[in-house]
């Protein structure tokens, strides 16, 4: 979808562009439902395959085109589709490439809305799950012998702990299954799963690449063939498509996103290192902190997570912040925290929360892209609140 360019660093080729018509900076805003033919021959060409000019924005844009040749570039990938949000392209992913009867093995503590699509949505068509330690090799080994898919999230939700990639994806290549990875934390700036074997990676490009919070969306890139596959079989017919204009919110974002992970990392870094010496504060989940050995990260985002003991009251902490906001999501520019609590409390079954054991007792950060000093003193504030000390 896009030639790779080896004289260019990354930050270079996210932020120039071919020249675009009348001499834009930025590509133009398709903003159509349908593209229309010259001619009835160039009509017949084009539905016999034997041209690729754009027929319908459900199935092809211009200015998402745009959007997916950068994303093949950023990750190193052959080909790439983009969605109308982050659990479209998961699930388009999934639902394309199994069929009934195939099992799946999917690492524990996986994106809630992951475990769910495979808890409901596939179990519903007779496609089982067998989710297993992601850090035990063993175990992922015994797993993968007749599985039809391998999905894979490194670093996971809420416990942040990271796969062996490579060994991984060697071992899915013998066994014969197809692998993905959800690489929304890692970004491919610090992560590149394609590198070490990984068959397919789906970001929620509502997150880091969109940075705006603004854009809900999704993107998978990864081996031809197999997109090729989704293309022709499903991605059509699921009908989750991105906007012109949400491709092209997309593709601002990408534009400064080295920039914004830099000033994201050492926030977070910061932050983490300091939460680790409050007395209240028995663990803290962040990968930089003791980087596993055989690690594939080449930096660290902005999002982690810590355990607290019975001396904090979490919902006085959380109504004590002041520049860290209660809230899903992240990846903006705004710090935000959400308690474990809350997701174990969701109404609805299944719970991810639940069933893989999320300590009751965890906040997640996401740290923005404020001043860290103005953060650590709202987090340090809220910590040393009295009503802790009254407990």
């Amino acid at each position: 979808m896009a030639d790779k360019d080896t004289r260019h660093s990354i930050d270079t080729l996210l932020v120039r562009d071919e020249r675009h018509s009348k001499g834009a900076v930025a590509p133009p805003i398709y903003q159509t439902s349908l593209f229309t033919f010259d001619s009835y021959q160039a009509m017949l060409d084009r539905f016999r395959g034997d041209t690729d000019q754009a027929v319908y924005s459900r199935i092809d844009n211009p200015t998402v085109s745009v959007l997916l040749g950068k994303i093949c570039q950023l990750e190193g990938g052959e080909k790439a589709l983009a969605f109308s949000s982050g659990i479209a392209a998961i699930s388009n992913a999934v639902l394309g490439l199994v069929k009934a009867g195939d099992r799946i093995v999917c690492v524990k503590h996986c994106y809630p809305d992951t475990y769910r699509l495979l808890q409901i949505i596939c179990a519903r068509f007779g496609v089982t799950t067998e989710f297993v330690d992601g850090t035990d090799l063993e175990a992922i080994e015994h797993a993968l012998p007749g599985a039809s898919l391998l999905y894979l999230e490194s670093p996971t939700t809420q416990l942040f702990e990271e796969q062996d990639l490579p060994r991984i994806a060697a071992l899915a290549k013998v066994a014969g299954v197809t692998s993905i990875i959800d690489n929304s934390w890692a970004t491919p700036i610090f992560q590149k799963p394609i590198e070490f074997g990984i068959d397919l990676v789906v970001h929620s490009a509502s997150k880091y690449i969109s940075g705006h919070s603004d854009t809900v969306a999704g993107l998978l890139v990864g081996n031809g063939a197999l997109i090729d596959k989704l293309t022709n079989e499903t991605t059509p017919y699921l009908g989750a498509k991105l906007s012109a204009q949400e491709a092209a919110l997309l593709l601002r974002g990408l534009r400064t996103l080295p920039l914004r992970l830099q000033r994201h990392q050492a926030s977070a870094l910061m932050l983490a290192k300091r939460i680790c010496e409050h007395p209240g504060v028995t663990a803290v989940h962040h990968p930089g902190l003791s980087p596993a050995p055989y690690s594939s990260l080449t930096g660290y985002g902005g999002l982690f997570s810590f355990e607290v003991d019975d001396s904090i009251d979490i919902p006085a902490f959380c109504n004590s912040l002041e520049l860290f906001r209660l809230g899903v999501s992240w990846g903006g520019y705004e710090s935000l925290v959400m308690p474990a609590e809350v997701s174990i409390r969701q109404a609805g079954t299944p719970s991810a929360a639940i069933d893989f054991g999320v300590p009751a007792r965890l906040i997640r950060l996401f740290v923005g892209l404020e001043d860290p000093e103005d953060l650590w003193r709202d987090l340090h504030t809220a910590l040393t609140s009295p009503v802790h000390r009254e407990r």
